[in-house]
């Protein structure tokens, strides 16, 4: 019954307790020693039915934090906390403070990081950097855009959509399941049955078709309709839902989006009526098949053809009508009626039966020596006769033509060729000018020198010859003048120029 004590020699300060086993335990107490000298614990042996007192000295047990000692005497049980005021610095390393040792130092920064799912921050209080995951649902909207995501927030693409739709056809007897979102893209499931849907024409029943998805296709029955103005019917096919282009406002620009669809369904009205009947024109040049909503007499295109009231013309206007507000046209041609030998002006008047007045204008035309312009009554020269319009056509001015001689014709303004025979004087000299005689210029004769002419002509010759005599005289007294004077001086100068280059060194 008495227990065992072994007594652990340890160096000094290091421990401050003693390990005892029982007998028939398997427990070890340790307990704090009272004297420890020379590094050994002395513990006295006592029973086990005793308590051991505390030894009174400082317990000087490492406390929790790790860094600070037990400052309170030898005591049974744990220790209390660390209150030993030391510098700490937060979690995330950014500030640093005086605090209590057992107390934990949490700066209020948020953490600006984002967590491992890539699309929230962390915004924990004082992280140190290990970020825990996000704790926030992903609710995205899957592929199906049907249903959101139920897992937590993750990085990276969602799971496709579990879920399961039926896709039906039109009235729901033919069903095929596939997986959530992809009905838009599946085809329904093809049915036997034949389509009930309701005809949306005035006919009573729609052409028997299957059952389909779309809208029903258009009516092709003819339209069989009453027409108001006749007794036949629309022979066109169905036209109560057309589809035609709507009438839009013109967009001021790019930036400008339509405010009604572009193509729109609507029903149309009947087409005129098209049977053909046989109807005359209204100058009844033909009959022809005409529309029954055109029915009625009708213009075909063709002239009239009625006579005018000219007698000369007919009727030019498409065909049409006389009535007493729609007569033919008048005739506004010109008239087209010979006129008289020599006139070349028209008719004043408009296209008539009776004869044409006479003519009251003036004809222009040049005179026989082309200078003057003549204005002439037309009616007076068509009526004159071959005398009577040589006089009209001459200015009665002297005709300013040349004859072969070089003179002017003498007679008044007239037609045809001049008379060669001219009656103008002139003078006519001998060959040495003395003597000067008149003639008739068709009369020309040669005048010729006499004696005189002859002695006067001799003088002058000799004249001339003392003259040139005397002048190639006083030509060789120059030149006995120049050799005079030349010939010394040039000698000189070549002595000079010897002299010079003989003496030269």
């Amino acid at each position: 019954q008495q227990g065992v004590v072994v007594v652990l020699p340890l160096p000094p300060g290091q421990c401050s307790e003693v390990c005892v086993w029982q007998r028939g335990s398997r427990e070890t107490v340790c307990q704090p020693n009272v004297e420890l000298q020379a590094g050994v614990w002395l513990q006295s042996t006592l029973p086990c039915t005793e308590e051991v007192l505390p030894c009174g000295d400082t317990c000087d047990r490492r406390l929790s934090c790790g860094k600070h000692t037990c400052s309170m005497r030898c005591h049974r049980g744990g220790c209390e906390t660390c209150r030993q005021e030391v510098e700490k610095e937060c979690r995330c390393g950014k500030y640093r403070k005086l605090m209590p040792c057992h107390r934990d130092f949490l700066c209020d920064s948020k953490c600006p990081k984002t967590r491992s799912c890539q699309r929230h921050q962390c915004r924990r209080k004082c992280c140190p950097g290990n970020c825990p995951p996000c704790d926030q649902s992903c609710g995205r909207s899957l592929g199906c855009r049907n249903h959101k995501c139920p897992s937590g927030c993750h990085p990276g693409s969602c799971y496709p959509c579990p879920e399961q739709v039926e896709v039906k056809c039109s009235c729901g007897s033919s069903v095929l399941s596939v997986p959530c979102g992809r009905e838009r893209s599946t085809k329904p499931p093809r049915c036997k049955e034949t389509c009930r849907c309701p005809p949306s024409c005035h006919h009573p029943s729609r052409e028997p078709h299957r059952c389909h998805i779309l809208p029903c296709p258009p009516c092709r029955q003819p339209c069989q309709r009453p027409r108001p103005r006749c007794t036949h019917t629309c022979p066109l096919p169905c036209h109560d839902l057309v589809t035609v282009k709507s009438q839009q406002v013109r967009l001021a620009g790019p930036w400008e989006q339509p405010s009604a669809p572009a193509f729109v369904q609507k029903a149309l009205p009947c087409a005129p009526c098209a049977v053909p009947i046989p109807t005359a024109c209204f100058g009844e040049h033909e009959v022809s098949a005409v529309p029954c909503h055109r029915q009625g007499r009708f213009s075909c295109s063709q002239p009239c053809g009625r006579p005018l009231t000219c007698g000369n013309h007919t009727c030019s206007r498409e065909c049409h009508l006389v009535t007493p507000g729609n007569k033919c046209e008048e005739c506004a041609e010109p008239c087209l009626l010979p006129r008289p030998p020599g006139c070349s002006h028209r008719c004043s008047l408009r296209c008539h039966p009776s004869l044409c007045p006479p003519c009251g204008s003036m004809t222009k035309q040049r005179c026989y020596c082309r200078i003057i312009v003549l204005f002439i009554d037309c009616t007076k020269w068509t009526s004159a006769d071959a005398k009577t319009k040589v006089e009209l056509g001459s200015c009665n001015n002297q005709c300013p033509k040349e004859l072969a001689c070089g003179h002017r014709c003498k007679q008044v303004c007239h037609p045809g060729v001049c008379e060669e025979k001219c009656q103008q004087k002139v003078k006519v000299r001998c060959p040495c000018k003395r003597i000067k005689k008149e003639f008739l210029c068709s009369d020309q004769c040669a005048v010729q020198c006499d004696d005189a002419c002859k002695d006067q002509k001799k003088k002058v010759s000799q004249v001339k010859e003392a003259e040139l005599k005397a002048a190639q005289e006083e030509e060789q007294k120059k030149l006995q003048v120049f050799l005079f004077v030349f010939v010394p001086v040039a000698g000189a100068l070549m002595s000079a120029g010897a002299y010079y280059l003989l003496n030269a060194p």
